[in-house]
Parts: C-alpha cells; structure tokens; sequence
C-alpha cells in the first residue's frame, strides 16, 4: 500500500493505519487504547509505526 494512503489513514483512522503497517499485534492494540484515550495520542503512535516501516 502507498505511504501516502498509509499516512492519511494514520491522520484520520489510526487503528487501520497500524493494522495495514503492523497487522495484529501489540502495536495495534496499543494504538486502540491510545485512541480511546485520545485520537491525537492515537494519531502520533500511528504516524511513528507508518513512517517506521518505510
């Protein structure tokens, strides 16, 4: 998938964007948590879990 789609989703839905990069894992859940305790806390895991893999 392009990193730019990558990027956007991490924006807008960050557990999707952590699960097309990382697939399920610990990383995944940890995004949830993160995005239910805050979407910006969530946003920034998953732009870092994103820009990690290119």
């Amino acid at each position: 998938m392009s990193s730019l789609i990558r990027i956007i989703l991490a924006i807008f839905l960050p557990p999707i964007a952590v699960l097309v990069t990382a697939g399920i894992g610990v990383q995944f859940f940890l995004n949830i948590l993160l995005t239910i305790l805050g979407i910006v806390p969530g946003m920034i895991h998953a732009l870092w879990i994103v820009m990690r893999d290119r």
